[in-house]
């Protein structure tokens, strides 16, 4: 691509993020000034984000080949309240709207001391894990492409993504992380054929697991 991005630059004027309490996210409100390239400048503006203690995670398509040749991808079901809860009355389109659990690839948060490139990769193999069932060493986690901000419009979370193949043979029922959200959860195997079909047809509706599966079938294709 040719196109240089526009060099603006923001201008942090005062933090008026509320008073809150303990919760799981933390709303940040700034006001904020524009810079424009030529030296004219925004009037200050209100802008909010939401943040959290751990801001980055991991994604993990974990895969494997059979006798026959075929390979498989794992996948697990996740309850999702946001999307549950959605107000159809708002939806232009609200047969979309998934009634309950959506199939996603495991992924998990990046813990505060595993802020690094290798913990990034730790990470990813205690997600697998703890979701999955596998043990592995972190050392056998290869990148799946680069990192990528899945909303950058409301908070700076980046999804790392990683493959990594594994032995059906050796997966332990999982552990998971005890909250009612993952209690009940299921695991499942798709061939990449059905894999691919799931793609096309719109059954992904996690953006972060359509973009992992896609990634991965790109590679062995």
């Amino acid at each position: 691509m040719d196109a240089i991005l526009p060099d603006i630059r923001l201008e942090l004027l005062e933090d008026v993020s509320p008073d809150q309490g303990s919760g799981f996210l933390r709303l940040v409100r700034r006001r904020l000034r524009a810079h424009y390239p030529g030296g004219s400048a925004s009037e200050p503006f209100v802008y909010d984000e939401v943040d959290r203690r751990a801001i980055d995670a991991v994604v993990i398509a974990a895969h494997y080949c059979d006798a026959d040749g075929t390979r498989y991808l794992y996948l697990r079901s996740a309850l999702r309240p946001p999307l549950v809860l959605r107000d159809r009355n708002r939806s232009p389109v609200p047969d979309l709207d998934p009634p309950g659990s959506i199939w996603e690839l495991p992924a998990g948060l990046v813990e505060i001391e595993e802020q690094s490139r290798e913990g990034v990769k730790q990470s990813a193999a205690r997600e697998l894990e703890e979701e999955l069932g596998f043990a592995l060493s972190p050392a056998l986690f290869e990148e799946l492409g680069p990192s990528v901000f899945p909303a950058p419009g409301f908070i700076a979370e980046r999804h790392f993504f990683f493959a990594v193949e594994v032995d059906p043979a050796a997966r332990r029922e999982p552990a998971n992380d005890g909250s009612p959200l993952e209690h009940g959860g299921i695991v499942t195997v798709v061939s990449f054929e059905e894999a691919t079909r799931l793609c096309r047809d719109g059954s992904f509706v996690d953006a972060k697991t359509e973009l992992g599966v896609r990634r991965l079938l790109e590679r062995f294709a």
